[in-house]
């Protein structure tokens, strides 16, 4: 039995290392974050879904992403979805709010959604916020997370819905494989071995997301 458990554990590592080598995650990662919904058309609701608060690397970039968005949609209401935290109060949800003051935005267009404990509760709450579903909304989040996000606000009720997906990195898979024909062996090196560990934290962020969809699908959620 053991002997069964070790080969499997060594198989999937193998399955995981070669798909590391090939376009695969990337793909799956870049579908997971709904590329097709950016719009640059004007949006009523910029909604920051919180990540891990601030600070926090998410935290951050996702502020950055929405100061950027409320910046380019100056008439439109930004709220910020973090779950309360009992020890801080909302210290992680002012930092935030502080952030996008700092990047340009009016603190009379921010307010807080504190009482979601998951992106289906933090939907569930933000539409008793947003009485007018047809408003158009802007989801700002990480890539992988954009399709779960979507789809609850989806199951309540909007029906206008774009992504603002947080990539850290250029979004062109081409920008992240080198397939170019180098003499320098050693920037060929560099390159694929940064590309393969990259491709891995995909299938990581991917695997997880895929499993937490699942869950919010046997729920109901989505």
């Amino acid at each position: 039995m053991a002997k069964h458990a070790i080969k499997l554990s060594g198989l999937l590592a193998l399955v995981f290392v070669v798909l590391a080598f090939t376009n695969i995650p990337y793909n799956a990662y870049h579908r997971l974050a709904l590329t097709k919904l950016i719009t640059n058309q004007q949006v009523d609701y910029i909604i920051i879904m919180g990540g891990d608060g601030m600070p926090s690397p998410s935290g951050l970039v996702r502020t950055y992403f929405g100061a950027e968005a409320g910046n380019k949609n100056p008439r439109a209401k930004i709220i910020i979805a973090l779950p309360y935290n009992e020890y801080d109060s909302l210290y992680q949800l002012d930092l935030m709010a502080h952030e996008l003051i700092l990047k340009g935005i009016d603190t009379n267009r921010i307010s807080y959604e504190p009482q979601g404990f998951n992106t289906y509760s933090q939907a569930c709450n933000i539409a008793k916020m947003i009485r007018d579903k047809s408003k158009q909304i802007l989801i700002v989040t990480a890539p992988e997370h954009m399709y779960r996000s979507v789809k609850c606000f989806e199951k309540q009720g909007f029906k206008k819905i774009s992504s603002l997906p947080t990539f850290e990195i250029p979004s062109d898979a081409e920008n992240l494989k080198d397939k170019t024909e180098r003499k320098d062996t050693r920037i060929k090196n560099l390159s694929l071995r940064y590309n393969m560990w990259s491709y891995m934290v995909y299938e990581i962020k991917v695997l997880r997301e895929y499993f937490a969809i699942s869950y919010y699908k046997i729920k109901g959620w989505i």
